[in-house]
């Protein structure tokens, strides 16, 4: 509402062709540009955190963008030394959308009883910069939570949690992460004026009052855990256009999230294991809900031995 109210003030103070642009990482861009007279000039501009670090922008086009606005945000970007990859206004755009089943993933291992540091331990070792608990802290649970809350309504046939998780208990007793020095991790500043993490005992009973069982989890558990939502979801994101093509779409998650360059994406990650190893795994894990279930191409190209990247769409 705050963002409609500025935006439509704005819009009678600067020149007809001037572009408004928005740096938000789940609010729709369509609902932006729906108070505005000439919506045409109405896009997405979003940095990815920490700003200075991260290469990626996603330049959002909503469905009355023009083709000069979405121009004017890509060069706009280019000039700053970024790399921008234009994609549809959708519930959480293109990286996030795809972050959120990972997350959804971590969160349903919490409830079952693994353990979020083991899980950091291994998401890290798999080549993440950074497990999901820690990338929680880093981000800000409250804002983490919001985002959360935005995509998966968005997808809730799909994206549904149906309990409480860690998070939600994380933001109740408001422990924020790296901001506030406590999360999942304690946080203190280091002689180079670094946050420096460390354990604290609390963390487990929070996690203890949400937990729902006692799985003991394997290594490969927890990356297939994490892993395979992500996978799904970025089929998605191609069948649905979001992203153009299996390369575009990996490089914005390896350039936004750090998504381990190695793997190449998640969509040539899921290419070098084989769909037919991708579904069977998904499949393995099908009680755990819908996060797990494969979209119908992935089936289509497992049954063929087929791959996301020999595909044209």
């Amino acid at each position: 509402d705050v963002k409609k109210k500025v935006l439509a003030e704005l819009e009678n103070k600067v020149r007809e062709d001037a572009v408004l642009a928005s740096n938000t990482s789940s609010l729709s861009i369509d609902a932006m540009a729906s108070v505005l007279k000439r919506p045409r000039n109405m896009i997405g501009l979003h940095f990815f955190n920490p700003v200075h670090r991260m290469p990626l922008v996603e330049v959002v086009r909503g469905k009355e963008s023009s083709p000069e606005a979405v121009a004017t945000g890509v060069g706009m970007a280019t000039a700053m030394g970024k790399t921008p990859i234009v994609v549809k206004d959708v519930p959480g755009f293109l990286v996030n959308r795809i972050l959120t089943p990972y997350m959804i993933g971590f969160m349903q291992m919490l409830r079952d009883g693994g353990d979020y540091q083991h899980i950091d331990r291994v998401m890290e070792a798999f080549g993440w910069p950074m497990g999901p608990a820690y990338l929680n802290d880093v981000v800000g649970m409250d804002t983490g939570k919001h985002v959360f809350d935005v995509i998966s309504r968005g997808y809730s046939g799909r994206m549904s949690i149906g309990f409480k998780t860690a998070l939600d208990v994380m933001v109740e007793n408001k422990r924020f992460g790296q901001k506030t020095g406590l999360g999942f991790y304690k946080y203190e500043v280091d002689p180079k004026g670094r946050p420096k993490r460390s354990v604290t005992a609390d963390t487990e009973t929070l996690i203890a009052s949400v937990r729902k069982g006692k799985t003991t989890l394997s290594d490969q558990d927890i990356v297939e855990r994490c892993m395979l939502p992500m996978i799904i979801e970025a089929a998605h994101c191609l069948d649905e256009g979001v992203g153009e093509t299996p390369g575009e779409i990996d490089m914005a998650l390896i350039m936004g999230l750090g998504l381990p360059q190695h793997v190449g994406g998640a969509l040539k990650y899921a290419d070098f294991l084989g769909l037919a190893k991708v579904v069977a795994a998904c499949d393995k894990h099908a009680a755990l809900g819908s996060l797990f279930t494969p979209t119908a191409r992935m089936r289509e190209l497992a049954a063929k031995g087929g791959k996301f990247y020999a595909q044209q769409f």
